[in-house]
């Protein structure tokens, strides 16, 4: 029997949600394939519960564990950590490092894609539809001027690099840009301002399965406040979800699409989850890429591996079984 290293927790925002998506995974892995172990990481602590409460700590020079003065070795990592460290690519490298497989993209997918303004100017380069955006490091000025000849407003200002809308402010005039040019350096040292596209917020999941990529499904997310921030999305009551989106044919067909030519050109792994603002016109606007998305009981991953037939525990032997071809 394989044994699976689920790593869970992280340092972001999304810290919660990654402690829920490794419970619902743990609970639907094959058990009688991977005997999986919970790996919690929370800044320099990387820590394995025993089932008598004991925390051990793993061994980082091989990622191992000592149980009962045996050593545990792995066979593979399942990566189950949104944001910092799981989604922008320093987990992967370090396992690259060691030579440890796991799921999910690599090292510089996962970097790149969770780089905002990096990750949209490839996009925009494969002919997909990008909203128009100007980049700042934290020392540079946020000249109103510029910002109004490109983004007009309203317009979104974004850390380049966070998960889960942390460090996103919508921008309605010329006052309320300086306060959410400080909200987002918070968080990063890098930030987008991103001229807001008005339509639909739709997301599609999209991985190789079974030795093809697949998008799985089209979701319409509608939220409750101005827009899906952190929490309209983790808010109970805040936001409804509609898989699938009640959209014409040709316009599903097309946002499969495009994620999938993201997916393959990205060269993403496991399964990821593309997000796009659809005008009144029928034009996919890409919004980002989650290279580690949500995979709780009521997440839209999950559901939309449902919704197209396929089971939850085989998708999962799949992603597992992937990533020992890719070392």
């Amino acid at each position: 029997m394989k044994k699976i290293a689920l790593m869970t927790g992280g340092n972001s925002g999304e810290y919660e949600i990654s402690l829920k998506t490794a419970e619902n995974i743990y609970n639907m892995l094959d058990k009688s394939r991977y005997e999986p172990y919970l790996i919690h990481l929370r800044g320099n602590e990387w820590t394995y519960t025993t089932p008598e409460g004991e925390k051990v700590e793993v061994n980082r020079n091989d990622f191992s564990l000592t149980l009962h003065g045996e050593k545990v070795r792995f066979d593979a990592v399942f990566i189950a950590i949104h944001g910092n460290p799981g989604e922008n690519g320093r987990l992967e490298g370090y396992f690259d490092m060691i030579g440890m497989p796991y799921t999910g993209c690599g090292m510089l997918s996962s970097a790149l894609t969770f780089n905002k303004f990096y990750c949209n100017v490839v996009v925009r380069s494969l002919g997909i539809p990008v909203a128009p955006s100007l980049h700042y490091f934290k020392n540079d000025t946020v000249d109103p001027v510029r910002v109004n000849e490109v983004c007009g407003y309203p317009c979104f200002v974004k850390s380049c690099n966070s998960g889960s809308s942390v460090g996103v402010t919508k921008v309605h005039s010329e006052e309320e840009l300086s306060p959410a040019v400080e909200e987002a350096f918070r968080y990063d040292n890098q930030l987008m301002v991103e001229k807001m596209v008005h339509g639909r917020e739709m997301t599609c999941g999209v991985g190789m399965i079974h030795g093809e990529i697949r998008a799985l499904a089209v979701t319409e997310v509608v939220s409750m406040r101005e827009f899906y921030d952190y929490k309209s999305k983790y808010t109970d009551g805040q936001h409804d979800l509609i898989t699938p989106a009640d959209i014409p044919e040709e316009t599903r067909a097309l946002i499969c699409q495009y994620a999938q030519t993201i997916f393959r050109e990205l060269n993403c792994g496991g399964i990821v989850r593309v997000d796009f603002i659809l005008t009144a016109d029928g034009t996919p606007y890409f919004l980002e890429v989650n290279t580690i998305p949500g995979q709780t009981a009521m997440s839209i991953v999950p559901n939309q591996i449902r919704h197209i037939g396929l089971d939850l525990t085989d998708v999962y032997t799949d992603l597992i079984e992937q990533s020992f071809q890719r070392c």
